[in-house]
């Protein structure tokens, strides 16, 4: 393998190889023969790391370890997402650009050996196979959902992508929910450099939970998080986003809508829970996820309101 180590980001798009961030994915998929024979490392590129505020809101280098997303920030359920990541060594060395743009942890196309969609041939062997993890907005040819959760935060703040050289997007077009071969809608030669949320609201408040099949370090089932808007006994406006059920990460409309004006109380959250899975349709294997999904919501819905702080990992006791 050979390893470029660019000083700019004009040097680093002139080379055609695979982009290293914090490199968490990228030698764990090299490890499996998973990765392209040149690696550009983009370490040593200054300008994309570190978190700026100004009055168009806070803007976090692509570069920016997970680690500082938990506890620098201040957004609520975004910090949530970022403190659960995987493991601490995880977050000290992963990055926002390589949460957002890693490749999918389905087992098949992890072994190696086994190609897919991914691999560039078609097929998707866990659809036939066993996909107790797979997708139940079932929208595209591959199962595996989409690994980021980071991604699935920043939808709740509408987010904006930059890329070099020069555009920006919002994070929900980062993502195709149709194309079984692409992570990502990047183009050849372009680099995530930053993402834009808008400044925090005062009083906003905000959840996180997922569901897993052991307690530490494991990707999760299902995963949610919202923000939440409230004024007096009435949520004013709401956010709901959730991961590990589609191959994008993905904002429940439903849901929100069920919230917008309504009394904070147990009913109104319990409401909107159960429009979770509109329009849901599960790879069969993964019909469980329905009642997960459903659960998750109604959990960081009710954090929210009562403002924990904590997503207190849970365990999913259901053997797959």
């Amino acid at each position: 393998m050979t390893v470029i180590h660019p000083r700019s980001l004009e040097e680093a798009v002139s080379y055609v190889g695979e982009y290293r961030a914090g490199g968490t994915d990228v030698e764990a998929r090299r490890r499996i023969g998973l990765t392209q024979d040149v690696t550009i490392d983009l370490r040593n590129i200054p300008g994309i790391r570190g978190v700026e505020r100004s009055a168009e809101g806070t803007r976090i280098g692509a570069m920016t370890r997970v680690t500082t997303i938990a506890t620098e920030l201040g957004y609520p359920p975004l910090a949530m997402t970022a403190a659960s990541l995987a493991n601490p060594h995880t977050r000290a060395a992963g990055t926002l650009g390589g949460n957002l743009l890693q490749q999918t942890r389905c087992w098949y196309y992890r072994t190696g050996d086994v190609d897919c969609f991914k691999t560039g041939v078609d097929g998707c062997p866990a659809r036939s196979g066993i996909h107790h993890f797979g997708n139940i907005f079932d929208t595209s040819s591959c199962v595996a959902p989409h690994p980021s959760s980071l991604g699935m935060a920043l939808m709740l703040y509408d987010a904006q992508v930059e890329v070099h050289p020069h555009r920006a997007f919002p994070i929900a077009d980062l993502y195709d929910a149709v194309d079984p071969t692409a992570e990502h809608t990047l183009g050849s030669g372009e680099i995530v450099t930053s993402v834009l949320l808008p400044p925090p609201v005062e009083g906003e408040r905000g959840a996180y939970w997922r569901a897993t099949a052991r307690s530490l370090a494991e990707w999760p089932l299902v995963e949610a998080a919202c923000r939440l808007l409230v004024e007096g006994d009435r949520i004013t406006d709401a956010r709901v986003a959730v991961g590990g059920v589609g191959p994008v990460p993905r904002r429940l409309p439903a849901v929100e809508e069920s919230l917008q004006g309504a009394v904070l109380d147990g009913q109104s959250l319990s409401a909107a829970a159960t429009r979770a899975a509109t329009g849901a349709r599960p790879a069969p294997q993964a019909s469980y996820k329905v009642a997960l999904l459903e659960a998750a919501v109604g959990e960081v819905l009710e954090r929210a309101i009562a403002g924990a702080d904590s997503s207190e990992l849970a365990m999913h006791e259901r053997p797959l």
